[in-house]
């Protein structure tokens, strides 16, 4: 059971940037896919990139362009790289558990002036 522990969220402002990221307990080779959601206050868990299959990353329409998804399969690390951050980029982000795993506590970002 593949879990993750996220970090590297803050405040920061408008146009700045973040990386953030997923530090597996296991081995994130592993996993068929991968992905990092967010979810805004009093907003459902929305999907922002995936990696499926050692393809190239997928990103929401709305993150397109400013962030860059990668992984590190020897540090079992997701990474998610969050350039020109706006105010709507708000939110708690997780990475998705493997199969049976729990999902971990995310790391706030907080886009404000």
């Amino acid at each position: 059971q593949v879990q993750f522990v996220e970090s590297g969220g803050g405040l920061v402002q408008p146009g700045g940037s973040l990386r953030l990221s997923c530090t597996a307990s296991e081995s994130i080779s592993v996993l068929y896919r991968l992905d990092w959601y967010r979810q805004a206050p009093g907003q459902q868990r929305d999907l922002v990139a995936s990696i499926i299959n050692d393809g190239s990353p997928i990103y929401h329409h709305s993150v397109k362009g400013r962030f860059i998804m990668s992984r590190d399969n020897a540090k079992n690390t997701l990474y998610l790289q969050m350039n020109n951050l706006k105010p709507e980029d708000t939110a708690i982000y997780y990475c998705e558990p493997g199969p049976g795993g729990a999902w971990g506590q995310g790391t706030q970002v907080t886009v404000s002036a």
